[in-house]
């Protein structure tokens, strides 16, 4: 991704250069050892381009940012023609685990990792430089986080 950018009314909450931008998805029964294997296992791919063109390098390697969007509509259900939001975590479950996951974002990485704030309607830009969207379940509780 060449940019993201988290906007809440009308002011940046988060903004990237290239890097990620995790759409962050949490279920109830998510634990917190899984937002620290899924934080490691983001901050350590190898999914940046080296000078032979091969995806080898991760974040670190290329000093990339990552900025964090909490979405509850990663678990949306949709058997109906409305927008239910049944399988997302509540609020005192989610919260602690997204803080948690930007933490340890911010520990494997050594970068600076913008959040969006949780709760708050946003517009959301992302800038991607090539086809490539990775979508990463948690082998555990089924979770599944998307990556830009």
């Amino acid at each position: 991704m060449l940019s993201a950018l988290a906007e809440i009314d009308g002011n940046i909450a988060g903004e990237t250069g290239i890097g990620f931008l995790v759409l962050l998805g949490i279920k109830d029964e998510d634990t917190k050892m899984e937002a620290v294997k899924l934080a490691e296992k983001i901050c350590n791919l190898r999914i940046f381009n080296d000078a032979d063109e091969k995806m080898n390098l991760s974040i670190n390697s290329v000093s990339g940012d990552i900025l964090v969007v909490f979405q509850f509509a990663r678990y949306a259900d949709c058997k109906s023609r409305r927008l239910g939001s049944s399988k997302a975590a509540r609020p005192e479950v989610a919260i602690p685990l997204y803080e948690l996951f930007v933490n340890e974002c911010k520990n494997h990485s050594g970068r600076t990792v913008k959040a969006g704030f949780f709760g708050s309607h946003m517009h959301v830009e992302s800038v991607n430089d090539d086809p490539v969207t990775i979508i990463l379940i948690q082998q555990t509780s089924d979770n599944i986080y998307q990556l830009n």
